[in-house]
């Protein structure tokens, strides 16, 4: 899981890999998806983001992130090969209100949602999880603790989102590239479980 700028040899997946999976990484404004998918991706991420103009002013709520200043307005992807014949696709989805209609798209084929929350803006995670749910993703939780934010056991976040028993939550920095891959293992071994 190196996350080196890619080579000629490493941007083309290999001959050998039998199998792809998608993953969405899906979450609020500006909650951490771009950096978590740049902590895991093999190749460079591709991104589409802009800069915030003054046009979003009253749109976008910066109250949780003053200082963002760009912001996904389609998609972000990453790859992830995991063995010689298995590759997993990291897609990330804008996280405001007005490029929801992206979702069904990305939604379709993907076999599950790393959902990432911002423990100190708990309220803005409802609309992602109905989404979710709307579109029959498995999912898991990663409350992404890289701001110094309030900090919430894993019972009160099951609590405050009204979470099933069995949906995974776990704790990431979405920077730090292991921290990102234990939230990555949680999803997939709960995607195994669902499964069997």
């Amino acid at each position: 899981m190196d996350s080196n700028p890619s080579t000629a040899e490493t941007i083309y997946v290999s001959d050998a890999v039998t199998t792809t999976a998608k993953i969405l990484v899906v979450g609020h404004f500006a909650v951490g998806k771009t950096t978590y998918i740049g902590s895991l991706s093999e190749i460079t991420p591709l991104r589409t983001e802009e800069k915030m103009t003054q046009a979003s002013a009253n749109v976008d709520d910066l109250k949780g992130a003053p200082d963002k200043v760009t912001t996904t307005v389609a998609l972000d992807f990453g790859r992830l090969t995991l063995s010689e014949e298995l590759v997993l696709y990291l897609f990330g989805t804008p996280g405001q209100q007005r490029f929801m209609q992206l979702w069904e798209d990305m939604a379709r084929g993907a076999l599950g949602a790393l959902l990432l929350v911002d423990p100190s803006r708990l309220a803005e995670t409802f609309p992602v999880i109905d989404l979710v749910e709307k579109y029959g993703l498995e999912y898991a939780i990663a409350v992404n603790t890289f701001d110094a934010t309030a900090e919430f056991d894993e019972d009160e976040i099951r609590e405050a989102l009204d979470l099933l028993p069995d949906t995974p939550v776990v704790y990431c920095d979405a920077r730090d590239q292991t921290s990102s891959a234990r939230a990555l293992i949680a999803l997939v071994q709960h995607l195994l479980t669902r499964a069997a």
